[in-house]
């Protein structure tokens, strides 16, 4: 496993800027702070947001507030509400957020859950 010193460090999140991301339907909008080998998101959901694509990234993703739901491709849909989390690495499962009412998370991901792709910087 490669390893990527990171100083300490605070993150404040209302200093970081915000990208709007068109889903299907509604609009994901993150704050990204990106590390060596790390992404770290705050990603708010807003009602009656499905995704528009199906990811294969690794992720730790911890809801902050809201509810929304995590569809796999294989069928399985895993509910997650404000203090759930879940997490899984590269390539091991394909999924997509959906959500009815609207959502903010904690999305972390990078090289830590590489199953063999470089990924820290894309945009999923």
């Amino acid at each position: 496993m490669t390893k990527f010193p990171i100083a300490f460090q605070s993150i404040d999140w209302t200093a970081v800027a915000r990208t709007e991301h068109a889903g299907d339907s509604g609009i994901a909008y993150w704050q990204t702070r990106l590390l060596p080998g790390l992404r770290i998101r705050i990603v708010e959901y807003s009602a009656g947001y499905v995704a528009d694509h199906w990811c294969e990234i690794g992720h730790i993703v911890h809801c902050l507030s809201g509810e929304f739901v995590t569809e796999q491709i294989d069928g399985d849909n895993i509910t997650l509400k404000a203090g759930m989390s879940y997490v899984v690495s590269d390539q091991m499962n394909s999924h997509r957020s959906v959500t009815d009412q609207g959502a903010t998370l904690m999305i972390i991901d990078g090289d830590f859950l590489d199953r063999g792709t470089q990924h820290a910087s894309t945009s999923t």
